[in-house]
């Protein structure tokens, strides 16, 4: 944002050097870019009035025009043709200087004599992005009388700076000259004094001219109109021309330059619509249908969408709101009466329309960053003023407001010494007080807190530490002194849980799996792939409202999917075998849709191809178990998981809860990911497993005494399991049994249908004395009956 150091005086009375005040306001929290000089180093250029023009008689392109600088008359030959006698132009003289340095000589014309020269604007240093095009061409002529032989430089106000401003998004209210003289009268602690708003004359009825306004409420906060009839389009005048080109507008004409001027000055834009072309006489600010089109003032056909908001005349748009005009309803030369609107625009509906029609304005610069819907009806008064100042129209008297949701002022509570704690200040609370007021915020002592009133276009003030901030930036933080950390040393401990996780992890490497990584995000079609039934539990996942894309569009309420994924990478890609593990979470919502944060379960995964099956993944998950501490581990048949093979599947069970499952991947599903080998998956409640983990270890000396080996193999019915024959052996092992270990498992030749062989390697050992054969067999024999009783088992012959 440029701000034009005579511009900003006219609202704060401050006599400064120019660096002074931009470091000040930087220090203050304003950041200043630059300090542009407005002085070119034009010397000997004056004022001059065109007395006499007559043809050159040895060149048909060449004017000798005889020119009056007050003290004489010059002779000047131009090739100017928009000159008149009794213009004023600027005349560079003999010897003046101007811009690039160019210096002006005498010079001789095919025999005419030439005493100086007449400027153009661009010739006295302006750039071309804000010359009038009716000055673009040809020399530049002065709007009235001014005394002659005056500098131009006084005339034109080519002295003193500009200061370039970064303003950040959360200051909107900083995007003005007002905005920026209320800063700059808080820093230096002076009075701010707004213009007073005053409209003499006003004439017949607004209700002659406009019939109605209707707005779309949810994107349009309010929608402030007035009328101004028999409008002379016409040059604007020089102090309204130079306030717009130093601020980096190029003026149009005395409407549309009034009303950036006004948006320039309060930071309301305004647009101004010739009423004559509107169909209907009304305002209807809509949502645009997908496909309809509005060719906009820069010439441009813009094809909108139903995300785009637009001022129609009730039949056709006639502006996209927020961001341009359209060609239709633009003020032109024929224009004699104007419907001036001043609106406040849903900043997120203003940035995304001008993102998708890529046409960022000063308009939508401002509303994007969100707008005091106060200030409308300020700025359209002023407009209003200004076209009565300058003769361009006659205000029409009334106005329509469409204003439901009125934005109200606020109070936040500011306790002093919060404040002094955050900011490392010992400030008392009248300084306080004092720093607040000069930024307009009007406070009120409660007891041990001040009530501050937050005016409606301080949209960034919404709690005690942005109203501690204005404090800290107001008495400046380079006054705050420095002070040395001060705290307790304490030492840092990794969360039990994180121990458990680092453990399992290590555990799981050390068995030759390798730890991945995945994204909580994930496909909706995955569940399909893994045959998850329509009404389980796991299909109910939270969809993201702005996903990267369809493939993570959800979060994840299982692991599975993801290590599939990696497993069947990798088999594409001729990897032979595979061995991978990855704990983390999963998302669980109480209710869809969401209301509150979902539950995030950390779960554990395991996945393996390969020279493997079924009783290698369950050591994998047995041994990680035993070695977090975890041991009294019971297995149950898992029927009703399509994902998984039926028959080589079990629940992982403790304390009779389930914390998992293991198994063969269904075939049906390995089909889904372009697999023809066995695949083998497991997936735990990892939260559960660190609840249970015991980390302790204990010292058990080696055992002295000789242990005894005993085999047994007895054949069951198919369905009883391994875990329960286990279970009884240790039962009834009277401490004696110190391991039983399955190696084999048979169904076939010599075993009846319907039955399988389950052969045991039983090992005995005492830690106090040598065990007897009598004994041990005594007990080997008791194994046999009970399991026979408990199981049917009998023992193979």
């Amino acid at each position: 944002m440029l701000l034009p150091i005579k511009w900003l005086k006219e609202y704060v009375n401050i006599d400064i050097d120019s660096k002074i005040l931009a470091d000040e306001l930087t220090l203050s929290g304003s950041h200043v870019e630059s300090i542009i000089s407005l002085n070119r180093g034009i010397e000997k250029v004056v004022v001059g009035r065109i007395e006499r023009i007559e043809k050159h008689e040895d060149a048909d392109k060449l004017l000798v025009v005889m020119v009056n600088i007050g003290d004489e008359i010059i002779q000047i030959v131009t090739g100017a043709t928009n000159l008149k006698v009794g213009d004023y132009v600027p005349v560079a003289l003999i010897g003046a200087k101007l811009p690039k340095d160019i210096y002006i000589e005498k010079t001789n014309f095919r025999g005419v004599e030439s005493y100086g020269m007449l400027c153009s604007l661009k010739e006295l240093g302006y750039e071309d992005s804000v010359i009038p095009k009716y000055h673009r061409d040809g020399i530049f002529i002065l709007d009235k009388e001014y005394p002659l032989g005056t500098p131009i430089d006084k005339v034109l106000g080519l002295y003193g700076e500009i200061i370039e401003l970064e303003i950040t998004p959360n200051r909107p209210d900083c995007l003005s000259i007002i905005g920026m003289a209320r800063e700059t009268a808080a820093t230096f602690d002076k009075k701010l004094k707004l213009p007073e708003i005053m409209i003499k004359d006003e004439v017949e009825n607004i209700n002659d001219y406009l019939k109605s306004i209707e707005v779309d409420e949810e994107l349009c906060d309010r929608y402030y109109a007035r009328v101004i009839k028999d409008i002379k389009i016409k040059e604007s005048p020089l102090w309204l021309q130079i306030h717009l080109m130093e601020a980096g507008i190029r003026p149009i004409n005395n409407i549309v330059d009034i009303t950036n001027f006004v948006m320039l000055e309060f930071g309301q834009p305004l647009h101004a619509f010739d009423l004559n072309k509107l169909r209907n006489n009304k305002i209807l600010v809509r949502r645009a249908e997908d496909g309809e089109k509005i060719k906009t003032i820069d010439g441009q056909e813009r094809i909108l969408t139903n995300k785009n908001l637009v001022i129609t005349d009730g039949e056709a748009p006639i502006a996209i709101a927020g961001v341009m005009g359209g060609m239709d309803s633009e003020v032109t030369e024929e224009t004699t009466t104007v419907l001036l609107e001043s609106a406040n625009f849903n900043g997120k509906s203003v940035r995304l329309t001008s993102k998708q029609l890529n046409l960022r304005t000063e308009a939508s610069s401002r509303y994007e960053k969100g707008m005091d819907p106060n200030l409308c009806e300020m700025a359209a008064e002023r407009v209003c003023q200004l076209v009565e100042q300058i003769g361009a129209g006659k205000v029409i008297k009334g106005h329509i407001d469409v204003y439901e949701n009125v934005r109200r002022e606020k109070t936040i509570k500011l306790r002093p010494e919060k404040a002094n704690n955050l900011l490392g200040t010992e400030l008392s609370v009248e300084e306080m007080v004092d720093y607040l007021e000069r930024l307009e915020l009007k406070t009120e002592l409660n007891e041990n807190e001040i009530n501050v009133n937050i005016p409606t276009y301080r949209l960034d003030l919404n709690i005690e530490a942005d109203l501690i901030e204005e404090v800290g930036r107001l008495h400046g933080f380079h006054n705050i002194p420095i002070q040395p950390l001060v705290g307790v040393l304490t030492r840092g401990e990794m969360p039990y849980s994180r121990v458990v996780s680092d453990k399992a992890s290590s555990i799981l490497q050390g068995l030759g799996l390798n730890e991945v990584i995945t994204y909580s995000f994930i496909s909706p079609k995955v569940y399909d792939k893994i045959k998850i039934e329509p009404d389980s539990k796991l299909r109910d996942y939270i969809k993201l409202i702005n996903p990267l894309g369809e493939d993570y569009s959800v979060m994840r309420t299982t692991l599975i999917p993801n290590m599939l994924d990696l497993l069947s990478r990798n088999f594409s890609h001729g990897v032979k075998e595979c061995f991978l593990f990855e704990i983390g979470n999963i998302f669980i919502p109480e209710e869809l849709p969401i209301r509150e944060l979902p539950k995030e379960e950390k779960t554990l995964s395991i996945g393996m191809y390969g020279d493997v099956d079924f009783y290698d993944l369950k050591e994998v998950v047995v041994t990680l178990l035993e070695r977090l501490g975890i041991t009294d581990l019971e297995y149950s048949k898992e029927d009703k998981n399509p994902t998984f093979h039926p028959n080589r599947t079990a629940n992982i069970l403790l304390k009779r809860e389930k914390i998992g499952v293991l198994g063969e991947v269904h075939i049906d599903v390995l089909e889904n990911y372009d697999m023809d080998t066995r695949v083998y998956v497991a997936q735990l409640n990892f939260d559960t497993i660190i609840r249970e983990a015991n980390l302790e270890r204990k010292y058990r000396p080696l055992p002295k005494y000789p242990a005894i080996l005993r085999d047994i193999a007895v054949v069951v019915d198919s369905n009883v399991l391994v875990g329960d024959l286990e279970k009884i052996i240790l039962e009834n092992g009277k401490g004696l049994i110190e391991k039983v270990e399955l190696f084999d498992v048979y169904e076939g030749k010599q075993i009846e249908e319907g039955k399988k062989s389950i052969a045991f390697s039983i090992t005995f050992r005492s830690y106090e004395r040598t065990l007897k054969d009598e004994e041990v067999n005594t007990v080997y024999q008791r194994l046999i009956e009970e399991l026979e009783d408990s199981l049917d088992a009998k023992l193979r012959s």
